[in-house]
């Protein structure tokens, strides 16, 4: 994933924009990177932040650039923010998003343009760098986001600063989401709401899907007016957005509760748990809300210990960050000896790191493990956002045990038969699954309950991941 943080100011705005991108560390642990625009030119800084905070790698940046005009961001993938060179000046760019056409579009612009790239690790080519590409095939900046929008398969939202001021465009369908705050003098743009509450910034807009603005700090210009249809992403409510901030004025934390309480209503006379718990931490809301829904006791029977495993998305490799998942959650034995557990997850992925942790709390002496994952099983992988690091659907959980049961070529009506929680395919799924990772009971989350918790009109909301349904 990854999510970005923008600043137009009549003032020196390096501090703003540097605190304005810290506070999307949440959504990516490989790179970070500030570019800035005042009297003495562009600058810019990109540092690996994957052993230690974003805070800590641009201490020293932040007393050496100057700029009114400010973005960065943090990236769970590429080196970004780039500064370009081009027939359209010179400009920073900054995204995040999905390109699934990537080689079709490189194709494109080395037939087209005869274009070249700087070639990264593993022979990949960034994909920002390649979007600042698309841009500068057209006459203008705002053409060239015109244009990239049309042509990218998946999703691309973004930000572009000029010497006058910042291009901010939400992508084409609003699967993520980008918001303007203002005060005197200044305007930002951020992924999260919350990023500029404590700088001074209070609420101005959201862009709409497709929409396209100018921001100077003088004001925020309308481009390109947003699209009708919407199919903003549910897993930011379910697992990646902070608990502070708000999508279309739905705020993450209260949505959590939403969804825990209905988890509790499905649930009632059908378990009796001694205490219901949340996996740290964005299963903590949904467990809240199931605790005061439920009367069951709400506690924390094992604690993650944050001083030095903040993250949950630390190295790429699978096996160390099962390791890590270890290490970070620590066993508080008193609640947990000859207790019956309710433990509330955002989602069970790959399944790995659920296993490790129930098996430890039957270590510790816990009678029953009752397991609420916060949304419907997963059973395709995400094609508009980078939210995994699965390389295939056959990673998933769900879909190795339906491979078990189908073979290799199960067909799109089988699978939109597992998604139906009514279906006896979709209750051979759940037990298979509870089996396979020794939990007491299993209970999912219900589509139409997450779109409940939601409250948005269902065809506004991307449920792709759960239903295959675009």
């Amino acid at each position: 994933m990854g999510g970005f943080f923008g600043v137009a100011s009549q003032d020196e705005c390096v501090l703003e924009l540097f605190y304005g991108v810290d506070y999307h560390s949440h959504l990516g642990t490989r790179r970070g990177g500030m570019a800035t625009y005042g009297e003495g030119g562009f600058n810019r800084a990109i540092h690996n932040i994957e052993n230690s905070p974003f805070r800590t790698k641009f201490d020293r940046d932040v007393s050496e650039m100057k700029g009114h005009l400010g973005i960065g961001c943090i990236s769970d993938f590429e080196p970004q923010p780039l500064l370009i060179q081009s027939k359209l000046g010179s400009f920073a760019i900054t995204t995040v998003g999905k390109v699934n056409n990537y080689h079709e579009l490189l194709e494109l612009l080395f037939n087209n343009a005869r274009s070249h790239f700087q070639e990264m690790t593993n022979g990949q080519i960034n994909v920002t760098e390649l979007i600042a590409a698309l841009i500068c095939e057209k006459d203008s900046i705002l053409e060239g986001i015109e244009y990239v929008q049309q042509v990218v398969d998946g999703s691309m939202t973004l930000l572009v600063m000029t010497k006058e001021g910042i291009y901010a465009a939400r992508d084409r369908y609003g699967r993520t989401p980008l918001v303007i705050g203002r005060k005197k003098g200044a305007y930002c743009v951020s992924f999260e709401s919350h990023a500029y509450i404590n700088l001074g910034y209070e609420d101005y807009g959201e862009l709409g899907p497709g929409e396209i603005v100018f921001i100077t700090p003088d004001g925020v210009k309308v481009l390109k007016k947003p699209g009708e249809k919407m199919r903003i992403c549910s897993f930011l409510w379910v697992y990646y957005g902070y608990p502070t901030s708000s999508y279309e004025e739905i705020n993450v934390e209260e949505m959590r509760y939403k969804c825990g309480s209905m988890l509790a209503k499905r649930d009632k006379g059908t378990v009796d748990p001694d205490i219901v718990a949340g996996v740290p931490d964005s299963g903590l809301a949904h467990a809240i809300g199931y605790a005061n829904e439920s009367g069951i006791p709400f506690a924390r029977p094992f604690i993650k210990y944050t001083p030095t495993w903040p993250r949950s998305f630390m190295p790429t490799d699978q096996s160390q960050r099962d390791l890590i998942a270890r290490m970070k959650l620590i066993p508080v034995h008193a609640l947990i000896e000859n207790k019956k557990l309710l433990l509330i997850d955002d989602s069970i992925v790959r399944g790995t790191q659920l296993r490790e942790t129930t098996e430890f709390l039957y270590q510790s002496g816990a009678k029953e493990v009752h397991i609420r994952p916060a949304c419907p099983p997963l059973l395709h992988g995400c094609k508009f956002l980078n939210f995994s690091r699965s390389k295939s659907d056959m990673e998933l959980i769900t879909r190795k045990v339906i491979r078990d049961r189908e073979g290799e070529n199960c067909t799109a009506e089988v699978l939109e038969e597992y998604s139906d929680p009514g279906s006896c395919r979709y209750a051979q799924m759940i037990e298979d699954i509870r089996k396979r990772l020794n939990f007491t009971t299993l209970r999912y989350h219900r589509l139409d309950d997450l779109l409940a918790s939601i409250g948005l009109e269902p065809c506004k909301v991307c449920t792709y991941c759960f239903n295959g349904k675009e």
